[in-house]
């Protein structure tokens, strides 16, 4: 973009994105795209069985979202053939070595790569420890070996997760992971014991299954799910995602050696606030499951403290962020790490979502499948496990046994009552049970290095416009009211 130097460093290099089928990567491919043309080449890694089917799901996934619109109306009739001088999709997959890219392509791409960005991740509190571990973990082991490899590189950017913090109170800072560290002092985390115990329970398992549990898998997907669950909370972790990007991080940290590294420590991810398409978003995230079950009438109860501050970010500034940080460390024999949070610089509390919430249903409401308008209804929220406990108990524990045992003795008249009921307790405990801990973080992420970043950008006032990353020029309350829910209604709602 004329008068960018920050778009204008991208001119005539090649990066490499993992991940690029998610979120932001889609978001980042798009940006880099229309800020500078001229750049060389976008290498997408897409999980595919060959460069065909690699290139059918960028189109798919990636070129052909309402996310490209703009840039679409800017070439018009030149966009296709524009996007495939410039993208070209790699078939390949970061769980394997080379990142599972045909022997065929890769000594050209160890040429070619100036960037890396490795924003591959399974994103799933309650994912499975083997399939968490192969991605978050030695994925990002098998992104820096293939970095290494890179003779042009100059810059290696990861995308992690604010919350490898865990449920730390206070001021958390931004530093590096060390290998072997632990959130709880146990002293006893080691990757490849890790590694050795996810294959070990596999075996067992597959030894000591019957046929139809073989054959189901049923048995292995759930003590995967649960393993990984035990072993994040051994050590500190709440859930399986954050403890798997934080032994990735120390991996990272261990093997760099003299690689450009920025690590990306993003909170919540919300809707993009600006461009291309304010509200556009994917992916349902932790407060965006709160709205589209009150939508769909499965939630009349939480469990948080409104009072609370929560720690939120548009998409598009994370990508700015990324940006960023790519041009002002490139090249450098360095480690540095980026919070890119909201609660120190314009924090939020909980109410004011919740209040952005009930006004926009108000104004907006709720239809049924009848097609009648649903009466607005309030959510409880309660600050306390026992005052949530004995409103679950109250509400639905009781009148589901009552139900169950009236369903019994009336030849299954009221089954699909008790379905309903039951699918909103499970529901919202599966809410509670995963998000609940966040509702109440009391920890602030220390956002020192993205500071320094911002005013070192803002320097340029063209840079500073078009790579804004200041959540300090957000109205919650109206981003919330007028961008956010309503993209979440159009864009997640099903």
């Amino acid at each position: 973009m004329e008068g960018s130097k920050i778009a204008g460093y991208f001119k005539g290099k090649s990066v490499l994105i993992t991940g690029s089928t998610g979120f932001l990567g889609k978001v980042l491919v798009e940006k880099i795209l229309r800020v500078e043309p001229e750049v060389k080449k976008l290498f997408l890694l897409v999980r595919a069985q060959d460069t065909e089917s690699a290139k059918q799901r960028v189109q798919s996934e990636v070129i052909g979202k309402e996310l490209f619109k703009v840039l679409k109306e800017k070439h018009g009739k030149e966009f296709d053939r524009f996007m495939e001088e410039k993208i070209s999709p790699i078939a390949g997959d970061v769980i394997y070595e080379n990142l599972g890219i045909e022997c065929s392509q890769v000594d050209n791409l160890f040429d070619q790569i100036d960037i890396i960005v490795n924003n591959a991740a399974t994103t799933n509190f309650y994912e499975r420890y083997d399939v968490s571990l192969d991605v978050n973990t030695l994925g990002a082991k098998h992104v820096l070996e293939f970095a290494k490899k890179c003779v042009n590189l100059k810059m290696l950017l990861h995308v992690s997760t604010a919350y490898v913090a865990g449920l730390q109170e206070g001021l958390i800072q931004e530093k590096p992971l060390k290998m072997g560290e632990t959130l709880n002092g146990s002293t006893s985390l080691d990757i490849e014991s890790e590694i050795r115990l996810v294959e070990e329970t596999k075996k067992e398992l597959h030894l000591s299954e019957t046929d139809s549990l073989k054959n189901s898998g049923k048995l292995e997907r759930t003590v995967m799910k649960e393993l990984g669950i035990k072993r994040a909370r051994k050590y500190g972790w709440p859930n399986t995602y954050v403890f798997t990007k934080a032994l990735g991080e120390m991996v990272l940290d261990h093997m760099r050696g003299d690689v450009p590294l920025v690590i990306i420590r993003p909170t919540i991810i919300t809707s993009l606030h600006k461009d291309p398409l304010p509200g556009w978003m994917e992916g349902i995230r932790t407060i965006d499951s709160f709205l589209l079950g009150y939508a769909k009438g499965n939630l009349s109860c939480y469990l948080a403290d409104l009072n609370e501050i929560m720690d939120v970010i548009p998409g598009d500034m994370v990508v700015n962020a990324m940006i960023a940080a790519m041009v002002m460390h490139s090249g450098e024999n360095t480690e540095t790490i980026y919070h890119v949070s909201s609660s120190l610089r314009n924090p939020i509390l909980f109410r004011t979502f919740e209040q952005s919430g009930y006004r926009y249903f108000r104004e907006n409401p709720r239809v049924g499948k009848n097609g009648k308008t649903i009466a607005f209804k309030t959510v409880h929220f309660f600050n306390t496990i026992g005052g949530f406990k004995a409103y679950m108990t109250l509400r639905y524990k009781l009148p589901l046994e009552a139900l169950h045992m009236v369903n019994l003795l009336s030849c299954g008249r009221f089954t699909q009552s008790y379905k309903e009921l039951s699918q909103r307790f499970r529901f919202i405990m599966l809410l509670v049970d995963l998000y609940a801990p966040y509702s109440f973080f009391k920890g602030r992420f220390d956002d020192m290095n993205l500071q320094k970043l911002r005013l070192e950008i803002e320097k340029d006032p063209t840079d500073a416009e078009i790579f804004c990353f200041d959540p300090k020029i957000l109205d919650w309350s109206n981003y919330f009211h007028q961008t956010h829910i309503p993209g979440v209604m159009k864009f997640l709602r099903k």
